[in-house]
This record gives C-alpha cells, sequence and structure tokens, in this order.
C-alpha cells in the first residue's frame, strides 16, 4: 500500500528528498507522516501532515525538514536539508486511510528507505 523512495548515503550538511506514494484501493487519507529508527533506538515521529496540510514536526528537525502532501497522487514527501549524522536512521512512511465508505481509518506503514549521512 504504501511504497518509500529516496533514501541513501549523503555528507553532512547536504540534502535528501523522500517520497512515499500511497497505492491500491483508496477512498481517502487522512494524516501522513515520517517516522524514523535509529539503530539501538526506538521509532520516532519526524513530522506529520494532515489532509488540510497542518504540519506538525520533532524538535530536533525543525527549520531543516519540510513535510508536503500531493492529494491528487497520494504521496508524501519530506525534503532533508543541512543533514547531520544524527539524522542516519531508516526512514519510515505512514498513512491513515480508508480503503472504502464508511470503513474505519486504519494505519499503514512503508517498507523503509535507510538514510545515512557521514561526518
Amino acid at each position: 500500500q504504501l511504497q518509500a523512495s529516496g533514501g541513501g548515503l549523503v555528507q553532512s550538511g547536504e540534502s535528501l528528498r523522500l517520497s512515499c506514494a500511497a497505492s491500491g484501493r483508496i477512498f481517502s487519507i487522512d494524516d501522513m507522516g515520517w517516522y524514523r529508527q535509529a539503530p539501538g533506538k526506538q521509532r520516532e515521529l519526524v513530522a506529520v501532515i494532515t489532509s488540510g496540510g497542518r504540519t506538525n514536526y520533532a524538535d530536533p528537525v525543525k527549520g531543516r525538514f519540510t513535510i508536503s502532501r500531493d492529494n491528487a497522487k497520494n504521496t508524501v514527501y519530506l525534503q532533508m536539508n543541512s543533514l547531520k549524522p544524527e539524522d542516519t536512521a531508516v526512514y519510515y512512511c505512514n498513512a491513515v486511510l480508508s480503503t472504502r465508505v464508511l470503513a474505519p481509518p486504519t494505519i499503514y506503514w512503508g517498507q523503509g528507505t535507510l538514510v545515512t549521512v557521514s561526518s
């Protein structure tokens, strides 16, 4: 249902853009977001965006990362600038979506994409 892409290896200070497209049977999508999990740590919220475009960011990424979405393409993006070694993690996208009318919204997760930032 969710396919993430765009990860890779970059140097400190560089940028990356992650994409995550939802596909399959979709009636509506509410919130979409990005989480990350560094080695030995728990998964944490990076940023979330509502269907209306309101955004919320974790403190460590405020001012450096920007989340956006294209509702026509059922896609969420994460523009990551001024990357730091501590941003190294597997990044997961998720979406709260309904597959049919009157179906309860369900959280779906992408497969994760690895971002490595070297110093």
